[in-house]
């Protein structure tokens, strides 16, 4: 199949992630896949494995509705005839819903927050757009019916998990270790990792805020953030105001986060909202137990007690309760074995490309079957 994959950008992004995943899948089985970015942020343009650099466009938006960025999308498809069009989010549907001009076309929605009064309006209008989709996905069942009693479906909604690539996310003990030492990390230290862009609505700071109540209990915590963003300064601020600071470590932007999970001996996640946790599902799969808020998909991804935890949104009580668990290392060890083996059934990126290959065959041939049916004669005209 001749495949198109539209995004908003390749910002450092857990759905450009899995976008980005998914097109080089897809072209490894053999299928022709080109990508489409809307706003001209390639962050992670060197993770895309296609045949050709052609492959790879930037429509360059310089607004939120760009008539010239439609215009070229339009153009590009019209001569591209694709067998199917996917887009990733709300915003390269607009683009993609409004310029595809006949080709099927599929949604995956990897978000259920909407940040503010603008957005919620914004929503209403994109509505229409999900609803003329061939095909609506969602990563997780919860937020299926989240969007589906807000309207917000194709006429098709299918469920299909993300999926990390096994081998990728291997542990590394060694590689580990060596990060503990460099990052000044004793061997007795209870080491916890939050792996994001530190937004407002990744809550960091909670985990600044149970990395102390350990300490009060003589719990040798500390706190590894493997990212960086606009709350690192309250993250640093927050760590000095409770007097934790030489206890709380900021990596910044780290291309592989591998090695940085693999130092950890757990890791957290503090969000006050989730669909369905790429870096939750990262860590697993690398052999460590998470602690999750329960939002989005969480109990879908983690069954609590024996390969994770979950713990409610903004509970900083319960999160360290959680956390104090996994202390005892025998225990944290078998949980994190649970982990890698949960992904493995669940959550593998093959697992995930097969079900949109199937998906988008699926589409696909509905719309030629429509279409020959359509440009058949009528039935006195074929005797």
């Amino acid at each position: 199949m001749r495949l198109v994959f539209v995004t908003g950008s390749l910002v450092h992004g857990g759905a450009e992630r899995q976008s980005i995943a998914l097109a080089n899948g897809l072209a490894a089985r053999g299928h022709e896949c080109h990508v489409v970015y809307v706003k001209n942020d390639p962050s992670q343009l060197a993770r895309l494995r296609l045949a050709a650099p052609s492959s790879v466009r930037c429509l360059h938006a310089t607004r939120y509705f760009d008539l010239g960025a439609l215009s070229q999308l339009r153009s590009l498809l019209a001569r591209l005839a694709p067998a199917a069009v996917l887009a990733t989010n709300s915003y390269a549907l607009l683009y993609a819903g409004l310029a595809r001009a006949g080709a099927p076309l599929a949604v995956a929605l990897h978000s259920t927050y909407l940040q503010t009064a603008k957005e919620q309006l914004q929503m209403l209008a994109y509505r229409p757009l999900y609803w003329s989709a061939d095909a609506a996905v969602f990563v997780c069942e919860r937020q299926r019916r989240h969007w589906a009693s807000r309207a917000v479906f194709g006429r098709r909604s299918e469920v299909i998990y993300n999926g990390v690539d096994l081998e990728h996310w291997r542990a590394d003990p060694a590689a580990g270790e060596r990060l503990r030492r460099a990052l000044g990390f004793a061997p007795g230290d209870f080491v916890v990792g939050l792996s994001a862009v530190l937004r407002p609505e990744k809550n960091p700071v909670q985990l600044v805020d149970a990395v102390a109540r350990l300490r009060s209990r003589g719990v040798p915590a500390k706190a590894l953030f493997i990212g960086d963003g606009p709350e690192r300064t309250a993250v640093e601020a927050r760590g000095r105001e409770l007097g934790v600071a030489p206890h709380v470590h900021i990596s910044g932007f780290q291309e592989d986060v591998r090695g940085y999970v693999c130092a950890c001996d757990a890791v957290a996640l503090t969000s006050f909202t989730e669909a369905l946790s790429l870096a939750a599902m990262e860590a697993m799969a690398l052999g460590r137990p998470v602690v999750h808020p329960e939002v989005g998909g969480a109990a879908e991804l983690i069954a609590h007690g024996e390969d994770g935890y979950l713990f409610p949104v903004g509970d900083t009580a319960a999160l360290v309760e959680r956390l104090a668990r996994l202390t005892e290392a025998q225990w944290r060890d078998s949980m994190g074995r649970a982990a890698r083996r949960k992904v493995e059934r669940q959550f593998s990126e093959r697992a995930m490309v097969e079900r949109y290959e199937s998906l988008l065959a699926g589409i696909a041939s509905k719309r030629r079957r429509h279409e020959h049916l359509r440009k058949r004669p009528p039935i006195h005209q074929q005797r």
